[in-house]
């Protein structure tokens, strides 16, 4: 286990050691006053839309309002840097996501970052993301994709919606696996994406899968893999990438975390009352609906994907050179 992931989980698990009295005391008290959901997202996103929904089911649950506040910019670190910033008293929450573990290595000049200034609470969700071609490309399968890029070196657009953000990594980790040459081409967002590869300016894209399916089942684009570890029940046809490509899996997921220093039974609280909202039936057919798998869990858990996702992609950062100021 390397230094990062050492520290963080050291992070994760040395919250938990405080007076037996403080804890109780807590336990009685919180929470007292509305709280707050930091999102690294503008409304109307998918993670910004899970964020509801948890934070209405919370709200239900603990008595207190759960504000969501939307602080899109700079790649998540404008959310994670007002959380991390926050009193660590448990009403400033953060919406941890992808991206700040991959911004560990992104931006390395960061002087706050998800594993050394966020207690791990609890996970949300993972969702995979699918391979699309443009309906006229040659490839039907990921295998022919494969062959297809090594016979054309160089002549293989992949589009992305942003640089150094999932739907990029996709594609360098795909790279970096398979040994295939093709151009990066980034656009502002995933509309801009999907119309990109529709007509053709593109050839390939890794999306999501919840805003790639209504363009899959049209017809519009062509999905040939996805990269999680089990078929996904929207696309229950398209195979798994990592069927060709062992070991290549990717999913993006959602948690949530609290400033350094937030009391171990203010996060324990906070666990529970996310997995009772993960399992009411509102939140589970929301997110069914938009194709995203509800992933319960402990801390420790959480402590322990945030570490492995930021060791996994801070490799794919390094072997694709980026960098982010």
């Amino acid at each position: 286990m390397n230094t990062l992931r050492r520290r963080f989980l050291h992070l994760a698990i040395g919250s938990t050691a405080l007076p037996m009295v403080s804890l109780i005391a807590g336990a009685q008290t919180y929470p007292s006053r509305p709280m707050s959901l930091i999102v690294f997202v503008p409304a109307g996103g998918t993670p910004d839309i899970i964020a509801r929904l948890i934070g209405q089911s919370m709200s239900r649950q603990l008595g207190q309002p759960v504000v969501i506040d939307n602080r899109p910019g700079g790649g998540g670190n404008l959310a994670l840097a007002a959380v991390a910033r926050a009193p660590a008293d448990g009403y400033t929450l953060l919406l941890v996501a992808t991206p700040h573990a991959i911004n560990v290595t992104l931006y390395e000049k960061n002087t706050v970052t998800v594993t050394r200034d966020i207690v791990p609470v609890a996970s949300i969700n993972q969702d995979s993301f699918v391979l699309l071609v443009n309906p006229s490309f040659p490839a039907k399968g990921v295998a022919e994709f494969i062959s297809y890029a090594k016979a054309n070196p160089g002549k293989i657009n992949m589009a992305s919606s942003g640089t150094g953000n999932l739907t990029h990594l996709c594609s360098e980790l795909f790279r970096m696996m398979t040994g295939i040459d093709v151009v990066h081409v980034p656009y502002r967002g995933t509309p801009a994406a999907h119309s990109a590869l529709m007509a053709g300016d593109v050839q390939a894209f890794f999306d999501a899968v919840g805003s790639s399916v209504p363009h899959i089942q049209s017809g519009s684009l062509r999905a040939l893999g996805v990269t999680g570890t089990e078929r996904v029940s929207v696309l229950p046809d398209i195979p798994l990438i990592g069927d060709v490509v062992p070991g290549y899996v990717v999913t993006g997921w959602l948690g949530v975390g609290v400033p350094k220093g937030t009391a171990a039974d203010i996060v324990e609280r906070l666990n529970q009352e996310i997995n009772a909202a993960l399992a009411d039936p509102v939140v589970k057919a929301r997110m069914a609906d938009i194709g995203s798998e509800p992933l319960p869990g402990s801390t420790a858990e959480f402590a322990n994907l945030v570490a492995r996702e930021t060791e996994k992609w801070s490799k794919v950062v390094k072997f694709a050179g980026l960098k982010a100021e």
